[in-house]
């Protein structure tokens, strides 16, 4: 495997896994900057929506429930709902139309929004929701942003990833469980591998143009929402939850804040310590390192997320899967 792991060390950030966001944005002004973040009305993404408008962004979050996210960031300064639906291609392309005609630039992209350990459902076009959501649509927003982040002249796009990237290596011979029985695991799992992959393959592309690429693991983090759908058994099985139907004390007490989950993204967004990389994966609020025998399971990044080839794969199997051309000039 070709990998890039010559880049994938820390860089000394000065922080680590308790860092919050108040201290990742210290000094930090963006004023005059535009940053758009998919599910930014709620967990890790509103704290990031929030930290970012605070620090003085313009942000737009994009929403299927634009009820429930407008009613999120009520109040919030400088923050703005707009609809979209990571599922619906139409829907991506019809916000992404809406903020190109406004001919601002785009300096941050903010790739948040994910569903995790869903039972097996499929779009339109019959594939698999953890890839479609997690995957497909950011790969087809972040096509469609293009121009605006090029007119950026400095942008950055942050893709948050997962641990759980060590669930699965991307199976292209199956990414939609056609063939193959359905675990909803080695489909977040995939889906997050392809993150990663994808950060891989648009760094590659777009830092001649000042574009970088990040992904981010933010942690595992109290307080939010997303394993909601995940049944005690599977819980179980992880390791989550003990036979009583609680969450195990262990794992409670190794739960991230909100605004320490959010930190790694912040970070990434807004670091002058990024400056000249990208197309790296990060957690703790630092450049992660490989993952080993020894991390697996635990921290680092797999070396199958960071195959260039692999990565060159799944860009022409998301534009086949997308029927879009994301070409970068």
């Amino acid at each position: 495997m070709e990998q890039n792991t010559s880049w994938q060390q820390p860089v000394g950030s000065g922080f680590n896994a308790k860092s919050t966001t108040d201290e990742v944005i210290k000094g930090i002004d963006l004023t005059g900057k535009t940053a758009i973040v998919t599910g930014g009305y709620a967990g890790i993404g509103l704290e990031t929506t929030c930290v970012l408008a605070a620090a003085g962004a313009t942000v737009i979050v994009p929403a299927r429930d634009t009820a429930k996210a407008q009613k999120n960031i009520d109040g919030i300064a400088n923050v703005s709902v707009a609809k979209l639906d990571l599922m619906d291609p139409a829907s991506i392309d019809a916000f992404a139309a809406e903020f190109l005609a406004t001919g601002k630039p785009l300096h941050l992209l903010i790739n948040n929004a994910g569903i995790m350990w869903v039972p097996l459902r499929r779009d339109a076009r019959g594939y698999e929701s953890q890839l479609a959501t997690n995957h497909l649509g950011h790969f087809q927003l972040t096509a469609r942003l293009w121009p605006a982040l090029k007119k950026a002249n400095g942008a950055r796009v942050v893709n948050v990833s997962s641990l759980g990237h060590h669930m699965a290596p991307f199976n292209f011979d199956d990414p939609n469980f056609e063939h193959r029985p359905y675990e909803t695991l080695q489909g977040y799992g995939q889906s997050k591998t392809a993150n990663i992959l994808f950060t891989v393959a648009l760094d590659k592309r777009a830092s001649a143009h000042n574009v970088r690429a990040y992904a981010v693991h933010p942690g595992a983090v109290g307080g939010t929402d997303l394993a909601r759908e995940a049944s005690p058994d599977l819980l179980k099985h992880m390791g989550i939850m003990n036979d009583a139907g609680e969450i195990k004390p262990e794992v409670l007490a190794n739960l991230k804040t909100i605004p320490q989950g959010a930190a790694t993204t912040v970070w990434c967004a807004v670091s002058p310590a990024l400056q000249n990389l990208g197309g790296v994966y990060c957690e703790d609020v630092e450049v992660a390192s490989p993952a080993t025998e020894a991390t697996t399971g635990q921290q680092g990044v797999k070396a199958y997320a960071l195959d260039a080839s692999a990565a060159e794969r799944l860009w022409e199997l998301s534009e086949t899967l997308t029927a879009i051309t994301f070409e970068i000039d």
